[in-house]
This record gives C-alpha cells, sequence and structure tokens, in this order.
C-alpha cells in the first residue's frame, strides 16, 4: 500500500517498541488503518513512506502486543477481597462463592460486575481475554459494551451422570441463544473502509471482519461434571466447532479424587448421595479417556500434572492457562511452566477471577510466573525451573494468542493483523533507568503504568478513562453491589 492509498492511516510511536517478546525496535513505530496493521518499522522509515498519516508519538515509553488473559471470571468481580478470610479452605471458598452468587447477585449485578472487570483489564493494557461464567449472556453484553475481545465459554455443571443428556440438551439451548445474542449486538467498530482497489494490497479478509467476540464451552471441572457428561460435550463441541475451556489437575485434593476417591470433593457427594467410581488415573489422563483432549481445549491451571500428563497435553495440541498467582493464593502448589514451555506446549498467563487473586494485571501475573519458576533454581532440580523474562513476555502476549488459537490474528506487532496493542509509561520512579524495556516491562512495572490500550484500531482507554462506557457510574454500581455482597454474606 502507499501512502496515497493510505490517507486515513495513523501512526503509533514510542522510545522503545516491542513487535514480538523477542524483538524490540527503539523509536520503533506502526501504521494502523481502519482496524489493522499494515506497517511496522523505525519512526523515520514509516514517516517517509507515510507522510500524510496522522501521528501519535507517546514519547518515552514502550508498545507492545496487547496482552492476553487466558483465564478469567468476570462475572465474580465484585467478589475482590469478598472471599479472603476463607482462601485457607478451598472448599469453604467455593461454597461462599456459590451461595453468594446464586442467593445475592441478580443478572444485572453479574453484568456490573463483569463489565468492571473487563473495565479493569482494558486499562491494565489487556485487549483479549478467555473467560469462563456461569451466566455467560450478560458476560457476552458487558464485553460488547467495554469492546473487549474475547472467547466467552458457557460453564456446565453435573456431576450425575444419570442427567448427563438433558444437563446437555441445557448446554445446547444456552450456546444457542448465546450465539444470537452475539450475532444480534452492535460491533463496536466498525470493518475498514477500503476506498482502493483490493488487488493492491494484502490483507486478509478473515482479520477484517473476525468477530471480536466468540462463544465457548466450560466443563467446569472433573469434580463437577460426570464423565458421561464430558464425553457428550466433547463431542458436541467438536461437532459445532467450539472452543473448549476445564479448570484441569488444579489441586492436591483434586488428584486424591481422582486415584483414590478420598477427601471432600467425595465426601459432597456421598452428601448427594451421588457414586463416584475413581478413575485411578490423574486429571490429564481421564480427560484423554473420555475425548476432551480431542477438542484441543484450553486447560486451565495444570498444577498436579507429570510427565506424561504434559506429554498427552503436547501430542493432542491442547492449551494451558498459567495461573500462578490464583494457584498460590489458594495454596494449590505452582504449575511446571519451565517443562511446559520446554515442550513448546501452547500456554499463556491467566488471572484467574480477581475472587483468587484479586487483580486482573497481567504484567504482574508475567513477574510471579517468572519467580516462581526461579524458585528452584539452587536446588538439584536447577536449571529445569529457570525461565526468562522473554518467555514470560511471550506468555503474555503471542503465548496467549496460540493457546486461544488466535495467533493468525493478535498476539504480535505485524502487518496484516489485527491492530490490538497497548502503551505502557517507563518514566515511573519504580522503572528509571531503563536498560532493557523488555526487563523495566516485567520486573519494574504493573498494569498501573498503561496508557492507552486499542483494540481492532479503536482506542478503548486513552488520557487516563476508558472511552466506551461511564466509569464514574460503574464504580459506584460495583461499591453497592460489594455492599450488598457483606450485609447478607453467606456462611462458609
Amino acid at each position: 500500500m502507499t501512502s496515497t492509498q493510505a490517507t486515513n492511516s495513523r501512526i503509533y510511536t514510542a522510545h522503545h517498541l516491542i513487535s514480538t517478546a523477542h524483538q524490540v525496535i527503539e523509536r520503533g513505530a506502526l501504521v494502523v488503518h481502519d482496524s489493522l496493521i499494515i506497517a511496522v518499522s523505525t519512526l523515520e522509515n514509516l514517516r517517509r513512506l507515510y507522510p500524510h498519516a496522522h501521528v501519535t508519538d507517546y514519547g518515552a515509553s514502550v508498545i507492545t502486543p496487547g496482552l492476553i488473559n487466558t483465564h478469567t471470571h468476570f462475572e465474580l468481580t465484585a467478589m475482590r477481597g469478598f472471599l479472603d478470610d476463607v482462601e485457607h479452605d478451598f472448599f469453604a471458598w467455593l461454597r461462599k462463592l456459590t451461595l453468594a452468587r446464586r442467593d445475592i447477585m441478580n443478572d444485572e449485578d453479574l453484568y456490573v460486575s463483569a463489565m468492571f472487570g473487563a473495565t479493569e483489564a482494558i486499562r491494565s493494557g489487556v485487549t483479549c481475554v478467555a473467560d469462563a461464567s456461569d451466566s455467560a449472556a450478560t458476560t457476552i453484553r458487558a464485553l460488547h459494551d467495554t469492546g473487549l475481545r474475547a472467547i466467552v465459554y458457557q460453564e456446565l455443571f453435573g456431576i450425575d451422570a444419570r442427567l448427563a443428556h438433558d444437563q446437555l440438551a441445557n448446554l445446547k439451548n444456552k450456546v444457542s441463544h448465546l450465539r444470537e445474542l452475539n450475532a444480534s449486538s452492535p460491533i463496536p467498530h466498525p470493518p475498514p473502509t477500503l476506498n482502493y482497489p483490493l488487488s493492491t494490497i494484502h490483507y486478509p479478509l478473515h482479520a477484517i471482519h473476525y468477530p471480536l467476540l466468540r462463544v465457548g464451552i466450560s466443563p467446569h471441572a472433573p469434580y463437577t461434571v460426570s464423565g458421561k457428561l464430558i464425553e457428550l460435550a466433547a463431542r458436541y463441541a467438536l461437532d459445532e466447532d467450539l472452543p473448549v475451556m476445564m479448570h484441569a489437575a488444579e489441586s492436591n485434593a483434586e488428584l486424591a479424587f481422582m486415584m483414590h476417591g478420598h477427601g471432600a470433593f467425595a465426601d459432597g457427594l456421598k452428601t448427594r448421595n451421588i457414586t463416584w467410581q475413581p478413575p485411578r488415573v490423574s486429571t490429564i489422563c481421564y480427560l484423554h479417556e473420555r475425548g476432551l483432549l480431542d477438542t484441543k481445549p484450553l486447560l486451565a491451571h495444570c498444577i498436579t500434572v507429570d510427565e506424561h500428563d504434559l506429554d498427552l497435553i503436547k501430542h493432542h495440541d491442547a492449551s494451558i492457562a498459567h495461573c500462578p498467582k490464583s494457584n498460590l493464593k489458594l495454596g494449590h502448589g505452582r504449575a511446571p511452566l519451565s517443562r511446559m514451555l520446554k515442550r513448546r506446549i501452547r500456554t499463556g498467563l491467566g488471572s484467574d477471577s480477581v475472587a483468587s487473586n484479586n487483580t486482573n494485571d497481567i504484567i504482574e501475573e508475567a513477574r510471579f510466573a517468572l519467580l516462581l519458576a526461579r524458585a528452584n533454581r539452587e536446588t538439584s532440580e536447577g536449571a529445569a525451573f529457570d525461565v526468562s523474562i522473554t518467555e514470560v513476555l511471550e506468555a503474555a502476549t503471542g503465548g496467549g494468542a496460540q493457546a486461544l488459537r488466535m495467533e493468525h490474528l493478535i498476539g504480535t506487532l505485524e502487518p496484516d493483523k489485527s491492530a490490538d496493542f497497548a502503551v505502557f509509561n517507563l518514566t515511573g520512579t519504580h522503572q528509571l533507568p531503563v536498560h532493557n524495556p523488555r526487563a523495566a516491562l516485567i520486573a519494574s512495572s504493573s498494569g498501573r503504568d498503561c496508557i492507552a490500550t486499542i483494540i481492532a484500531g479503536r482506542e478503548v482507554f486513552r488520557n487516563g478513562k476508558v472511552t466506551t462506557i461511564d466509569e464514574d457510574d460503574l464504580r459506584a454500581r460495583v461499591i453497592e453491589i460489594g455492599k450488598r455482597l457483606a450485609i447478607n454474606e453467606p456462611d462458609a
């Protein structure tokens, strides 16, 4: 494309531009036309090629690919801090969360909560999320209204195998409704207006028309979904080309449930007169036997995985959402990130819900992942647990895109990809001096240093404000929900 053909192009530049986790361009810039990136180079080169383009110069900052959060539950955002008194007891934590969502929060509360989570994400440079929601319709509304890119997974529960067919039928009805809702919702950003011959450019039309939101399904966990229902859901997902997400290998309690049929999960089923015959294999092996791995699912957590489990995940080209902060806060342990990366398993970073993390900050998540992976460097396990800053930055960007199977569209700043990127200020006292922008971003910064977020070419965060919503009104509504939760707090 020539400069005369791109009269509406915009140039974004900063002192540093990270086009991929492995490449930094000093005084770099990118050219955006409508929703797509059309060029990436130095500012000097792009000014010469696009002399009439409007230039936005962020100065002493770094432009990065949009951050990707591969595991969220935005409908729970209003529960930030609400469960911290039971974080030491996962079963009490689950019970209190479930009762509060069911008995205290209504659909509008869940919508406000999801919108607030999306707003926090946008403010911290996140451009795409993978969100699992029991109330997926409200989450889709919220994400449409904020302009965030996402896969929204309708959660599926049902541990009683006798009800599996009815539960699948209910899931199908929900997914049909979600697809209709997603299709009928207004598109936040219009497709490009191409005022020049298509033959003169190399726009991938799939990128131009790729929707911001996609619907998926999430069989919740092996202790809340029967083996029969997992099989039915897997077949349904394959037939309908639905993305699949599942919590898997999350805790030692889950492992005991799977291997021996012991513990609180098994006790809970007994009180409901549900018989559980433990498969006596790991969760990953169990999902393989039930056909779920054939869907190439996104598996959240993967803490209690061994070498055979990781080999199965790699063989099926499944993905992992690594959630180090949530894993630590709930006392579940740590996932073997370095071994996942060594096998080149599709791996991204996830915050989980703020009920089990307290923030949606993927920069902070990357830092935790880095430090946690290095914790055993001096032990006999040695360098097997060493991970680099570049690798965790990759997990936060391109790795997240690969985990969601969207690497053709997002995750790096390259021509023909969607204009999804973020800008982080690097002039703070906690950041200077900057010797390496990647290190300054991961080791010294946080999501609070984000100064701009652009999704599909649309500036959804700029000048300290999210441009798509009334943040003051939203904050007031979230505070009111928090007060109501506190007044009606259920017993854990």
